[in-house]
């Protein structure tokens, strides 16, 4: 009998020593192979197909996915089990470890992310208590907000209502970004590797990045961003010169006007979307027609250097416009920068355009030199 436990034990032992070696040589095996090996199981074949025809081709699988063995064990027993689903998607949590590993090799866009408000946690959108007990939390804030995750808003913040305190069901989630770097990067998506331009690109002609989407929620699918519509918006009656850029396309999914409201002026006289109503930031006044791109930066929507591009060169009034009251200046004017207008501070008039003094004339005249 006692021979019998320790046959037993010596086979359990080989058994475990097999086990657990043979996972490691096959990590081993992949990691040579830049994830090769993971077209081996035919239900991922069509994803490393995909990877090896997009902008990350040079990249193996496990540079940028969970490679840890807890995870490799899950794939090998929905893979033996033959539990895939009909298209697979990654988790959450899969999408939240991808993002840190963005920053191997994308470190100056991941650090601008992480320096603007594209990168707010979990903690910071969905507990703000001042947004909390103005307005409650519904499914649609997902689409913008946490779009990876895997349950509803119930499931993500608890009690339902505005009074409040807010608390995330899910601790772990509490410092995580709810827009990571998949939400506006399509990382599989068919393209050329991306290279530096030659010569500078202007801002209306700057090329759309290929990895460029937009993720649906409720499609759970990236499209991209030259198929996302640019809508047509009104400022009142007056029809808006809205900028064509392909990139600004994936803007208006979360900073998207409203249709106009039952008894509006707009909505009696069939005016159509009003530029400014709901989370829209369309520029009209003294800069319709600019892109979003023309002002923020696409990573931290910086946009303190954004008026040296233009001004003084294109100034009217000769005024330093970052002096101007605005909410480029301070948070509380009340001249939104995005729709300022010279009459909203010119309202007895708009002064003519004052003459250059000989010296700023000469200056103006002289190569590399503005006024």
């Amino acid at each position: 009998m006692k021979r019998f436990f320790q046959l037993a034990a010596i086979a359990l032992g080989s058994m475990v020593v097999l086990g657990f070696g043979g996972i490691y040589g096959a990590s081993m095996y992949y990691s040579s192979q830049r994830g090769q090996g993971c077209a081996s199981c035919h239900e991922m074949s069509s994803y490393v197909t995909a990877g090896h025809d997009s902008p990350h081709r040079a990249m193996g699988c496990m540079e940028c996915h969970d490679a840890r063995l807890s995870t490799k064990l899950r794939h090998t027993w929905v893979h033996l089990t033959r539990a895939w689903p009909e298209e697979i998607r990654l988790r959450e949590v899969d999408v939240l470890e991808m993002t840190a590993n963005c920053r191997t090799c994308h470190q100056e866009e991941y650090s601008k992310w992480q320096a603007g408000p594209h990168s707010a946690t979990y903690t910071q959108i969905f507990t703000n208590a001042t947004h909390n007990s103005q307005r409650r939390l519904m499914e649609d804030c997902l689409r913008c907000h946490g779009m990876y995750f895997n349950g509803s808003i119930r499931d993500l913040v608890q009690p339902q209502n505005t009074v409040g305190p807010w608390r995330l069901v899910h601790a772990r989630l509490a410092d995580q970004p709810t827009m990571p770097c998949e939400s506006c990067h399509w990382i599989h998506r068919e393209g050329a590797p991306e290279t530096k331009p030659a010569a500078r690109i202007s801002v209306a002609d700057a090329p759309v990045h290929d990895t460029l989407a937009f993720f649906d929620r409720r499609e759970t699918m990236h499209f991209a961003a030259a198929s996302l519509t640019i809508p047509q918006l009104y400022d009142g009656p007056h029809r808006l010169d809205v900028s064509q850029d392909p990139r600004q396309g994936i803007c208006y999914q979360c900073h998207a006007p409203r249709e106009p409201e039952t008894g509006s002026a707009a909505a009696a006289n069939s005016w159509g979307m009003q530029a400014g109503s709901g989370d829209d930031r369309t520029p009209m006044g003294v800069h319709e027609g600019l892109s979003c791109f023309s002002c923020h930066n696409g990573h931290n929507e910086n946009a303190r250097a954004s008026c040296k591009t233009c001004h003084p060169q294109m100034s009217h009034c000769g005024i330093d416009v970052e002096k101007m009251d605005t909410t480029y200046l301070k948070a509380g004017s009340p001249h939104n920068i995005h729709w300022v207008k010279c009459t909203d501070c010119h309202q007895h008039g708009i002064p003519r355009k004052k003459a250059a003094s000989p010296t700023q004339a000469q200056r103006r005249s002289m190569p590399g030199k503005n006024g």
